[in-house]
């Protein structure tokens, strides 16, 4: 395992990531902006998902799931926020954290079915056009375009987070779904070429289908516990081995994430009887803590041949 990092996620699921980042560093403010920008996407989400079925328009019924993904990021990071004042408790002894990425996975498996759904209707449409309703396809747009514009608003003028603000600039990018429901709509409107509306759909279901990957990829490597992104087994063994007095070996290493943003270690150090186990046990908690980024950390002192090896269990 040693050297295998995480996979990182598309630019969109990058939206969620840096959301969650640091949660508990939250201020007031920027929880309150969380929460208005994910109440107004989610809401203009819904307004474009159900004027788009009645319009018939899929480019639209497309860009809401488009802003679906960024309402899903943004209330993750409201909840995270809201959870991160809740300790852990008998049940859960890490706290609630690992809930957002459970959340993640099940949107994600939600946006696979919503991407297949909608790319079987623009194949049909590219075979049989159908009529779509120009007008409120237009309305509408411009409307999401607006919305994304005042949600961006919200998240950049905060007090100064940067994980928002980094946040701010991926919902700003996502105008780039309207500006597509908006041309669809003008160039039916104007020329009346039906097949505006599926072919712009699928140009929004190649971005979705790449946010959608990431979130899945991403979440499942965090459920399934895998070795976090930036931690490398091999290069944690050797640092602590030759920068550590006391340490003559490290072995039996796991590393996993609650989240994508809190990993943590358990590792097996051998030490002389001689060396001192309080004194060895905090230089390599801080060598973790300032190297690596691993604030919780579960080490197990052993001053002679370990016994999970004389069991079977050598790695």
């Amino acid at each position: 395992m040693a050297g295998i990092s995480a996979p990182t996620g598309g630019p969109i699921f990058s939206l969620l990531q840096c959301l969650m980042a640091h949660s508990h560093h939250h201020s007031d403010g920027d929880i309150s902006a969380l929460r208005k920008a994910c109440l107004l996407i989610t809401t203009f989400m819904l307004v474009e998902l159900v004027v788009g079925l009645w319009a018939n328009a899929l480019v639209l019924v497309a860009d809401a799931g488009h802003m679906f993904l960024d309402a899903t990021a943004l209330g993750l990071a409201w909840w995270a926020a809201h959870l991160s004042k809740r300790g852990f408790d008998q049940q859960l002894s890490y706290g609630y954290h690992r809930f957002q990425v459970l959340a993640a996975f099940v949107n994600g498996l939600t946006l696979v079915a919503l991407i297949i759904w909608i790319t079987v209707e623009a194949v049909q449409r590219l075979i049989n056009p159908e009529a779509m309703n120009p007008w409120p396809t237009l309305i509408v747009a411009t409307l999401g375009f607006i919305v994304n514009l005042i949600a961006f608003r919200l998240l950049h003028d905060t007090s100064g987070n940067t994980n928002i603000r980094s946040a701010a600039l991926h919902v700003l990018g996502d105008l780039l779904g309207s500006v597509a429901a908006m041309v669809a709509a003008i160039v039916v409107m104007t020329l009346g070429w039906l097949y505006a509306d599926p072919v712009l759909t699928l140009a929004i279901v190649v971005i979705l289908s790449r946010g959608a990957y990431g979130v899945l990829k991403e979440s499942a490597h965090i459920l399934l516990e895998g070795v976090p992104a930036g931690v490398n087994l091999a290069q944690i063994k050797t640092t602590l081995t030759e920068e550590i007095d006391g340490v003559d070996g490290v072995h039996h290493v796991h590393a996993w994430g609650l989240t994508a943003e809190k990993p943590l270690l358990t590792l097996h150090a051998l030490i002389p009887e001689s060396a001192q186990v309080q004194i060895v046990v905090r230089d390599i908690k801080q060598l973790l803590k300032e190297r690596f980024d691993i604030e919780h950390s579960t080490i197990q002192v052993e001053l002679g041949p370990c016994p999970d090896d004389q069991h079977g269990h050598a790695h």
